[in-house]
């Protein structure tokens, strides 16, 4: 294994991927793996290079040139050998403008020597996004001090000789040294996962059971008469009640008639966001369309009196075959990622420790070919399924306690969840930016989460007023609905601002817009919502949650559950955020958080 050349906190050059410019960086540290220094721009920024796109810093200086025509970059001032003063071949006439590509020299530059870089990195501009290739722009280079010296030859403009004599003569007075071999676009490879979150291995191991064990208790409160969490533990059904084969059918019927859904040819194809090799992967936009195709199978088994009853009657049966599901697609998730590319790998997920990678997912994007499992099962099984059981819930509650309409209460639940849930499949193009998508691998956290956590739990208010109906009166009615709205106005317009500016800084309805440039050449919002605090559609979704709460009243804590580990997700996701952000952006988030104090709750947290 070759020998590092760099030392951890040495101050070396470091060439700027895709480009030709070497900026002072610090090693920080080096993967004996995959031969990667990870260095520290001046800014914060780091970055991954490879070992020939790194030099020290003696590189730089002074060396004596092996050409004997006097300085190498004196293009003009050079004398013939015979002492003349007559004009050379490639000399212009003295009454002639000299070219603004042969710079001028000091007449004291004598000596043979290379000149060091004197390159005037970077000065960004707001809203300047329109030419960005991968490194900040440059608003000034002194060149006449080159830090990349190349080959140049110079065509004569008169007088023609031999052609050797021709190549000998350019070669004494034109040559420049070439020190540096020409670029390369620097190959990144997943580094191995070195800051475990959720209290790391032990953490990981005990929430695997964990939260399986939250979802059973809750679902069995909600049964029980008096649902008080101080009647712990609920009593515990027979054991052998828990599994029923046909309701493990079904569920695998729902979930490959939603991926039949998903693998139709409706709906646009996009890229997502380039992977760490520049690969961007394609994606079908359709999941409106399966939800309405959805809603049409409903209304069919509707029509022909198929009872919605069934799946409340084996509700608990249905999240155990979820979970015995999501189990079994994690560990064939983990399985797959052992034969998966180093550039396949999450970068949450690559510890080298079998549990934490097995719940945190190995594989960022594992594919069936064109299938792409996390994506889809991201909002098709799940998020619509959480309105099929919205649904079942509403006509048993009709059904149970004989009437003829839903309870005001049960109506609030069901319309706003709907609202939530149709508004993220209308906009599924912009999941593909969320660290879920772009960050997290698919392992036990997401599977678990995407298939039994999301469809069983955020459905808990509709399933507690099937037993324990809450009367609501109209103008309470009216004032959750008011909040709700108000929840969804600041999750929406954050959400669709930042989306706005994404796709075109450039759109004259975003002109007002401030920013802070950063290294990485993306902009920071730092006006309109993301002025307020730095995630305004945390602070949207959170209100929105108490809204799907209040219907179901005060007196008992288990509807409250989703809001409170809502905030709970939220916060931890916020801090997550948070850490991605200041590593990625490094001098320029600082000076974000400096504008935006506040970061979900305005003048509170």
């Amino acid at each position: 294994m070759p020998a590092r050349k760099f030392a951890d906190e040495e101050i070396v050059m470091g060439r700027w991927p895709g480009s030709v410019l070497f900026y002072e960086v610090q090693v920080a540290n080096y993967d004996d793996r995959t031969h990667l220094y990870t260095v520290k721009y001046s800014d914060g920024t780091e970055l991954q290079l490879k070992e020939n796109d790194i030099r020290s810093l003696s590189s730089f200086r002074f060396r004596k040139s092996s050409s004997s025509s006097g300085s190498p970059s004196r293009r003009s001032g050079s004398r013939s050998r015979s002492g003349s003063r007559s004009r050379s071949p490639g000399r212009p006439a003295k009454h002639k403008r000299r070219s603004s590509s042969q710079s001028r020299e000091p007449r004291n530059a004598k000596k043979n020597t290379t000149a060091e870089a004197n390159l005037i990195p970077l000065k960004l501009y707001e809203n300047n996004n329109d030419h960005y290739n991968g490194e900040p722009d440059i608003t000034e280079v002194n060149y006449s001090s080159l830090k990349i010296l190349q080959h140049e030859r110079i065509q004569p403009e008169t007088e023609p000789l031999h052609p050797r004599k021709l190549e000998q003569k350019m070669e004494q007075m034109y040559s420049v040294e070439r020190i540096f071999e020409t670029p390369q676009t620097v190959g990144r490879v997943c580094m191995k996962t070195k800051e475990l979150e959720f209290g790391g291995r032990m953490g990981v191991f005990f929430m695997i059971f964990l939260m399986p064990a939250t979802v059973f208790y809750l679902l069995l409160m909600c049964k029980q008469k008096d649902p008080s969490v101080l009647n712990f533990p609920p009593p515990l059904p027979a054991f052998d009640s828990l599994w029923e084969t046909r309701v493990f059918g079904v569920f695998l019927l729902w979930f490959f008639l939603q991926a039949l859904f998903y693998l139709l040819p409706i709906g646009k194809v996009v890229e997502g966001t380039p992977l760490l090799n520049g690969v961007r992967l394609p994606y079908r936009i359709n999941g409106f369309y399966a939800f309405i195709l959805t809603t049409v199978a409903l209304g069919i088994c509707l029509y022909f009196e198929m009872e919605l009853y069934y799946l409340y009657n084996h509700f608990l049966q249905f999240a155990v075959s979820a979970t015995v599901f999501s189990v079994a697609l994690s560990i064939y998730l983990y399985v797959r990622s052992l034969k998966s590319s180093e550039e396949e790998l999450s970068p949450g997920g690559n510890s080298g420790n079998i549990i934490y990678d097995f719940f945190m997912g190995r594989e960022l994007n594992p594919r069936i070919g064109h299938f792409d499992l996390k994506y889809f099962c991201e909002l098709r099984p799940g998020l619509i399924g959480w309105v099929v059981i919205n649904l079942a819930m509403l006509l048993t509650e009709m059904k149970v306690h004989r009437q003829s309409m839903p309870s005001l209460s049960m109506i609030l639940v069901n319309t706003f969840q709907l609202l939530y849930v149709v508004d993220a499949l209308w906009n599924e193009e912009a999941i593909l930016t969320t660290m879920d998508i772009t960050h997290d691998g698919f392992g036990f956290m997401l599977a678990f989460g995407d298939l039994v956590w999301v469809p069983f739990l955020y459905s808990l208010q509709a399933f507690y007023l099937v037993n324990h109906p809450h009367e609501v009166s109209w103008p309470t009615a009216c004032a959750i609905l008011t909040l709700n709205f108000l929840g969804y106005y600041i999750f929406r317009g954050a959400n669709s601002q930042k989306n706005a500016f994404r796709r075109n800084p450039k759109d004259p309805k975003l002109a007002h817009l401030k920013v802070i440039p950063t290294a990485t050449g993306k902009n920071l919002l730092v006006s309109g919502w993301w002025g307020l605090v730095r995630h305004p559609n945390y602070l949207g979704d959170i209100i929105m949650a108490l809204a799907w709460s209040l219907p179901c009243g005060f007196n008992h804590i288990l509807p409250y559950f989703y809001v409170m580990y809502f905030i709970g997700l939220l916060i931890h996701r916020e801090a997550r955020d948070e850490h991605q952000c200041k590593k990625k952006y490094g001098l320029a988030w600082e000076k974000y958080c400096q504008r935006v104090p506040y970061r979900i709750f305005p003048y509170i947290y």
